[in-house]
């Protein structure tokens, strides 16, 4: 028996160091750990493999704590760490009128053999204060937490600081990377699962861990589960003909006819056994190709309404907001900049400004 393929997993080194905050290197840790495993495991499909590999690298793997007392521990030490594929720098609990040049001279050096070396190299919030320490942006565009402008332009003015954008890409094969304020760190995140593992995998990411606007609560965030396993077989081939067909005119009765069982039978063993009454299992399947489609194509809303089995667009825009709290539109406002602003050759221009 053969083994499936499984792509290799990205290796991504975390960097600690006593002023690190520990909110931001927890949160990459977990996010990218779930990265290709977890959305399956909470809708209920099979698990792939997960992408990211991340690790916590300092000057020795010896635990310490940060400045506010919270534990660190290590997975690798800088000797250890010979090569990554990405390489970040969490935010820093640096005081605007502390020295920055000439501290770390371990951790920078380490940060230009792994960027001389092809990683990518990325900071979040003040983490840009120790890229630039290393050299890393002299000449090039970067931004940084909006408390730090003046430290980075009062002592690394080789840098071509960009207060005003959450994320920035720049040098050679844009593999330095910086955000803005702490909570910047998510751009940065998405932008580096859009990037490694496609557009796709970056809108799980964000509707699993409610990355976002959250102000119309979690519904437009959901998604729909697998429906229950069970071994009823009229049941199976109702559900296997609709999966082709969801967009067809009366779809239950037609369901109901492939089952071979009469209508009641067909309704009550198909609520039992799936758990969806039958008309909502297929307003489901409908809604999830039409989220799909607003997500990954510009087709105009009435094409896609008809295209999923609305004759009526207004009755789509109805059920479509029962379904997620928010219009069409809204939804593809939401999910579609994905497609371009957490690529590389866009620049990764993810403030919200440049979304709209």
């Amino acid at each position: 028996m053969t083994t499936p393929f499984a792509p290799a997993r990205i290796s991504v080194c975390l960097v600690a160091v006593p002023e690190i905050a520990t909110g931001v290197l927890n949160g990459f840790y977990e996010v990218l750990s779930f990265v290709g495993s977890g959305w399956e495991m909470l809708t209920g499909w099979p698990p792939g493999p997960r992408r990211f590999l991340p690790r916590i690298v300092a000057a020795s793997r010896q635990p310490f704590r940060n400045l506010v007392g919270l534990p660190v521990t290590p997975d690798l030490s800088f000797a250890e760490a010979k090569r990554a594929d990405i390489v970040i720098v969490c935010d820093l609990a640096v005081g605007r009128d502390e020295e920055t040049r000439g501290r770390w001279p371990e951790t920078v050096e380490w940060l230009r053999r792994q960027h001389a070396q092809g990683a990518l190299v990325c900071s979040v919030c003040t983490g840009s204060l120790m890229l630039a320490e290393a050299g890393l942006l002299d000449g090039e565009e970067a931004t940084c937490h909006w408390a730090a402008t003046d430290q980075i332009r009062s002592r690394y003015p080789d840098v071509r600081l960009r207060p005003e954008r959450v994320l920035v890409t720049a040098g050679a094969e844009h593999r330095l990377v910086t955000s803005g304020a702490n909570a910047s760190w998510t751009d940065l995140a998405l932008y580096l699962v859009a990037r490694f593992c496609g557009e796709e995998e970056a809108r799980r990411t964000a509707k699993l861990f409610l990355f976002g606007d959250r102000s119309d609560g979690q519904l437009p965030f959901a998604a729909r589960v697998r429906p229950r396993q069970h071994d009823d077989a009229a049941v199976a081939a109702a559900q296997a003909w609709i999966a082709d067909n969801y967009a067809r005119a009366n779809p239950v009765a037609a369901m109901t006819q492939v089952s071979g069982l009469a209508s009641r039978s067909f309704v009550r063993r198909f609520q039992t056994v799936t758990g969806y009454a039958p008309l909502d299992y297929v307003q489901s399947l409908r809604i999830e190709e039409a989220k799909q489609m607003l997500e990954t194509t510009d087709t105009p809303i009435d094409v896609i309404a008809e295209g999923v089995g609305y004759t009526e667009p207004a009755a789509f825009r109805r059920i479509f907001k029962r379904a997620t709290g928010i219009s069409p539109l809204q939804y593809r406002q939401r999910f579609r900049w994905m497609a371009t602003a957490h690529m590389p050759e866009h620049g990764a221009r993810s403030d919200r400004h440049e979304r709209r």
